[in-house]
C-alpha cells in the first residue's frame, strides 16, 4: 500500500528558520528591542515574527512582565530546543566549509585539555608550520565521538571500539592523584584517605575506582559531587568543595602556585593519552605531522623535572593530616 503525501513524515510543520532564529535571539537577550538591534530589524518586525511563531504553534512562549516579556515553561522548553540545534547547524556548516577546503585538520578534545594544554602550545605550532590549519571542537568526554572530527584526543578509551583503540597512536603517559585547596581539610594514614566530599567527573567515573587500585590507597568520604567537564572539578577544588582526581598535567599551574595540594601525589595509569584517528582524514601528512608534534611536545616536557609540592611529598611518609 502505497502512503499518500498526507500520511508521509514533513518538515512542512515547522515554523521558518527565521522565524526560530528571531525567537533564538529574544529569548536569548529577554528583549525585542535589544533582538531587533541584534538582528538589524525593526521592533515591529521582530515582534511579528513572534506572533507568526505563537499563532503557528497555538500557545504562547513568553509572558508579559510589565512593559518587557519573559519566557514561560513552553518557552524555556522551545529556547532549549532551538538553541541547542542552531549550535548543531553551526558546528555541522563548518564542518562541511572544512571538508569542502580540504586545508583544516579537525582535532577533537575535551574543554579542559584543549584550554589547559593543547591551545597555550599552538602558537609554536604554527610558527614551525604558518600554513597549517587546526579546527578544534570542545566537548564532554560523552560527546567527543559526536563532533565528525579527523582525529579524537583522549585517554580513556574504554568506550572505543576495537578497531578504534588498535588505530589509536599513544602520545604520553597520564597520571592522576586527588587535588584540593590547600586549607581543605582530610586525614591520611595508613593508606587511607578520609575527606568530606569526592569531586567526580560525571563521564568517567572509573578514574576514582582505578586509581585507589594503582595508588594502593582507599578514599573514604561521605558525599560525592559531579560536573561533566574536568575544568569544573578542579575550580570546584579549589574553592574548597572536596578532593578532585584530575590528570596531572591539567594542575601544573594550580600545583605550582599552591592555589591546589595533591595529598597523595600522583599515579600512573596503564591508559594512555592517544590520538584516534577517525576515517581517512586522520591519517592524512597533516595529521600525522600535528600527532609527531603532540608527541614530541609532550614528550620533552615529560623530560622537564617538575617540582613536587610539600603535601605530596609528605605523603609519601607515614602519614599526613590536616584536621577534619
Amino acid at each position: 500500500m502505497v502512503n499518500s503525501a498526507h500520511d508521509r513524515p514533513t518538515r512542512s510543520r515547522l515554523p521558518p528558520l527565521s522565524t526560530l532564529h528571531v525567537f533564538e535571539v529574544v529569548a536569548r537577550l529577554g528583549s525585542v528591542t535589544r533582538a531587533a538591534e541584534e538582528l538589524g530589524r525593526t521592533h515591529g518586525a521582530v515582534s511579528r515574527q513572534l506572533r507568526s511563531l505563537h499563532e503557528r504553534a497555538g500557545i504562547s512562549f513568553f509572558d508579559r512582565e510589565g512593559t518587557g516579556i519573559r519566557l514561560n515553561r513552553h518557552g524555556q522548553a522551545l529556547r532549549d530546543v532551538v538553541a541547542a540545534a542552531f549550535e548543531d547547524l553551526e558546528q555541522g556548516w563548518q564542518r562541511v566549509l572544512a571538508q569542502a577546503s580540504g586545508e583544516a585538520l579537525h582535532v577533537a578534545c575535551s574543554a579542559t585539555f584543549a584550554m589547559r594544554w593543547l591551545v597555550p602550545r599552538l602558537a609554536g605550532l604554527y610558527r614551525e608550520n604558518p600554513e597549517l590549519k587546526i579546527r578544534l571542537s570542545m566537548t564532554s568526554a560523552r560527546e567527543i565521538r559526536q563532533q565528525g572530527a579527523d582525529l579524537i584526543i583522549a585517554w580513556d578509551l574504554a568506550s572505543y571500539s576495537a578497531a578504534d583503540v588498535e588505530g589509536a597512536v599513544p602520545l604520553a603517559p597520564v597520571n592522576f592523584g586527588p587535588v584540593c585547596a590547600p586549607a581543605y581539610a582530610f586525614s591520611l594514614a595508613d593508606r587511607r584517605l578520609s575527606f568530606e566530599t569526592r569531586i567526580a567527573h560525571e563521564f568517567t567515573s572509573r578514574a576514582w575506582t582505578g586509581w585507589q587500585e594503582l595508588s594502593g590507597v582507599t578514599t573514604l568520604q561521605r558525599f560525592e559531587r559531579g560536573f561533566p567537564h574536568t575544568h569544573l572539578c578542579i575550580e570546584a577544588a579549589a574553592a574548597g568543595l572536596g578532593l578532585a582526581l584530575v590528570e596531572q598535567r591539567m594542575v601544573t599551574e594550580e600545583l605550582a602556585s599552591g592555589r591546589l595540594i595533591a595529598p597523595c601525589g600522583f599515579a600512573p595509569f596503564p591508559d594512555k593519552l592517544s590520538a584516534i584517528p577517525m576515517g581517512a582524514r586522520g591519517q592524512t601528512k597533516t595529521a600525522r605531522m600535528f600527532v609527531d608534534w603532540l608527541t614530541a611536545t609532550l614528550t620533552a616536557e615529560a623530560e622537564r623535572k617538575q617540582p613536587e609540592s610539600r603535601t605530596a611529598k609528605a605523603a609519601r611518609h607515614a602519614g599526613t593530616s590536616q584536621d577534619l
